[in-house]
């Protein structure tokens, strides 16, 4: 009778863990104001490489890296030289505008968690 309920308790436990871990991973709204104000969509795309790597392979790419999540924001804050292919990141200037450490912590946030 305490194996069984034993179980039953290890099952529950193990049922909250995977949905919350499963919540935590989930993917972000997209911050869609931000994104269309710095015309993202202009050389990147959700799942698939166009001008510039697709959002999912930033993600891949720099998920786990120490210190990615502040590169990245800075990039695209001050613009960048480029890490694929030959396109640099442009200039804010050329892409709708500087950009707050606040908004370019929202949209690498959203990025990471594709």
């Amino acid at each position: 009778m305490i194996r069984a309920r034993l179980s039953v308790l290890l099952v529950c436990a193990c049922s909250v863990l995977l949905a919350t871990s499963q919540t935590a991973l989930a993917q972000r709204n997209e911050p869609t104001e931000l994104v269309d104000q710095q015309h993202c969509m202009f050389c990147h795309t959700s799942d698939a490489p166009f001008l510039a790597p697709s959002f999912h392979q930033i993600a891949d790419r720099y998920r786990g890296v120490p210190n990615a999540t502040a590169m990245l924001e800075h990039k695209l804050r001050m613009g960048g030289r480029a890490h694929w292919g030959d396109m640099a990141m442009p200039l804010p200037a050329e892409r709708g505008g500087p950009l707050s450490a606040q908004d370019a912590h929202t949209l690498i946030e959203w990025v990471m968690s594709q």
